[in-house]
């Protein structure tokens, strides 16, 4: 099964992934699933302070 989702490499300091691996296994997500969840929440607020962001689907 193919996935169309968009991929994103990311690079960070190995302590940081260690402790986001640690939340991710606390809260019983993958790696993935809990960076996604962060990066909602981290829209989520900025929508609130900013206004919703319409031009979303730039992204190629």
């Amino acid at each position: 099964m193919k996935n169309n989702l968009p991929r994103y490499t990311m690079r960070i300091n190995k302590e940081l992934l260690g402790k986001i691996h640690y939340v991710a296994d606390y809260e019983g997500r993958t790696l993935n699933r809990e960076l996604e969840q962060l990066v909602k929440k981290r829209i989520e607020t900025f929508e609130q302070e900013h206004g919703i962001i319409k031009d979303s689907d730039s992204i190629d």
